[in-house]
């Protein structure tokens, strides 16, 4: 026993050295910032219990160093990486020209593009990517199909399709193109005369597209124009920029940008396509980034009426710097601002990898919210409001599921893909007797119901009945999806919201001017016209 406690305090006096060792390195550490991380990579490769590869060492550190920024828009790019987000913010790829998503253990097509070898192909919404050229793509993953079906302009892909009502695989060979990923997801015309475009992003083509639209929908008759970024999540600024010309007289400042030490600022360079058509922008809690760029400069310069709810709120600017061995670093290294001064970025927790998320506004003209955001002035002298995202003109809360359709849609959720694919099913087949205005079967509720009983999904049949607008909802969008493409469905979608429908009063009571818009903005907000409802039932989509 007593050698046992020698050999410990020996053993406890031998540490010593190195403890107080590590106790000098600290101090000199402090003096020499780039000596502490040579020694610590040092050390870990030399004497980590595992073998680590230099270059990977080196990836973890600069990774290390980005994370502890804590800020979740800084990260550094693999190759790969660098690869996906070019083909996010510029909008081109090289592949077929699908839009893919997991159902049911197979990865299925939602979505065709026009113009591209899949829709030179044949493949339609709802086919399952079976094969890819020699291998099962059965319990593949979104990203797994991607990396196949993804290569050079010019090279051939095979895939093997299933398909509704098919008994045979479907089995095509495609040649890999450029695809362009559209900007503009729907731009239609609605009765009265008022135009609708659906803006999913700002890529390269962004502006482009939505002066085609603009300009197609006013030949067309278009009086005032409804357009939605509900739900864009950003992209590029020049984009944002010209797209905010499209509707703004030429010398008028949009944005400006503020890093450290300089600023620069961004005008209307170029003739409007419309610059005097009413306009209202619809916004809400995921219009984040370029999004709110073009909501803020609309708002501030009074050329829009802006309804919705409260934005994401991401004023912040990132630059991409391309770094040796294909890598890239993605920075924030600004702030922009609107014409007003308005910094819209909000102020919000960051913690494991996620945002810790506030209560949104609720209301329009409540003491509270005067009191918790800094108010400003637009162009005409209209108190607005920043602190944090774009506080709309006129705030109209998203229509929210029932008690009933709630119940009913958790009580389906554990088996939701097996009841979205049912759905898709069953629009497959009852697609050739559709016409664009088809109005909803109670049979083709009461089928699923079955079809979900024979597959095992058990739902009580109380519940099903009393959350039967949630089912229906999902059978109308599916069909007319299937059926007709995404102008048709977002029309059936359109009926039921209740944003969109205060957009089409305001416009309907404006009388073709942008400042009586304004106006109406206010005073009492018109109550929702049933007409509106009329308006978007005889929507001509667009051609």
């Amino acid at each position: 026993m007593h050698s046992s406690r020698r050999r410990l305090a020996m053993i406890g006096l031998a540490a010593l050295p190195l403890v107080a060792g590590g106790f000098v390195l600290q101090a000199r550490s402090a003096r020499s910032g780039p000596q502490l991380l040579d020694q610590v990579l040092t050390f870990v490769a030399l004497r980590y219990v595992d073998t680590l590869d230099a270059s990977a060492l080196y990836e973890k550190a600069a990774r290390g160093l980005v994370r502890e920024l804590n800020d979740p828009y800084s990260e550094l790019l693999t190759p790969k990486q660098l690869q996906e987000f070019s083909r996010n913010t510029q909008g081109r790829y090289a592949g077929l020209g699908m839009e893919i998503v997991p159902l049911n253990g197979f990865v299925t097509v939602g979505r065709v593009f026009a113009n591209t070898p899949a829709e030179a192909g044949g493949v339609q919404e709802g086919d399952r990517i079976v094969k890819i050229d020699t291998a099962s793509a059965r319990g593949w993953s979104t990203q797994q199909v991607q990396n196949r079906l993804l290569g050079t302009p010019g090279t051939p892909v095979t895939v093997t399709f299933g398909r509704v009502g098919v008994p045979q695989p479907i089995v095509q060979t495609f040649t890999r193109a450029e695809i362009h990923v559209p900007a503009v997801r729907t731009a239609m015309l609605l009765e009265p005369k008022t135009g609708y475009i659906q803006l999913e992003r700002f890529n390269e083509n962004t502006a482009e597209e939505v002066n085609a639209a603009v300009r197609d929908l006013t030949t067309r008759g278009a009086t005032g124009i409804v357009l939605d970024v509900r739900n864009n999540p950003g992209g590029i600024l020049d984009q944002a920029i010209a797209t905010s010309n499209l509707f703004i007289e030429q010398g008028k400042e949009i944005a400006s940008v503020r890093g450290r030490g300089d600023m620069q600022r961004f005008y209307s360079q170029d003739r409007p396509a419309a610059p005097a058509t009413p306009l209202v922008v619809l916004v809400n809690g995921n219009s984040a980034s370029a999004a709110e760029i073009v909501a803020g400069a609309l708002q501030d310069l009074d050329r829009a009426l802006v309804i919705g709810t409260t934005s994401f709120g991401k004023g912040l600017v990132q630059s991409v710097f391309n770094i040796d061995g294909g890598y890239a670093l993605k920075m924030t290294t600004a702030k922009w601002f609107t014409p007003s001064g308005r910094s819209i970025q909000r102020e919000r927790k960051f913690q494991d990898g996620a945002f810790v998320e506030e209560a949104a506004d609720t209301t329009r003209d409540a003491d509270s919210l005067k009191k918790a955001k800094p108010a400003f002035k637009s162009a005409s002298g209209r108190t607005i409001y920043g602190g944090g995202g774009i506080t709309p003109d006129v705030i109209v809360n998203d229509d929210t599921l029932s008690t009933a359709e709630l119940t009913l849609a958790r009580a389906l959720a554990p088996k939701g893909a097996q009841f979205f694919s049912l759905v898709s099913d069953l629009a497959l087949e009852n697609k050739k007797g559709l016409t664009p205005d088809f109005a909803l079967k109670p049979e083709w509720r009461e089928e699923l119901w079955k079809r979900l009983g024979t597959q095992g999904v058990k739902v009580d049949r109380a519940v099903w009945d009393a959350g039967a607008q949630y089912v229906d909802r999902t059978i109308e969008n599916r069909f007319a999806r299937v059926a007709f493409g995404d102008s048709t469905a977002r029309r059936h979608d359109l009926r039921d919201d209740v944003q969109l429908l205060k957009a089409l009063e305001y416009l309907r009571k404006a009388n073709g001017t942008q400042r009586q818009l304004m106006a109406l903005a206010l005073g009492p907000a018109p109550a929702v016209d049933p007409k509106a409802k009329g308006a978007i039932a005889g929507a001509r989509p667009n051609r």
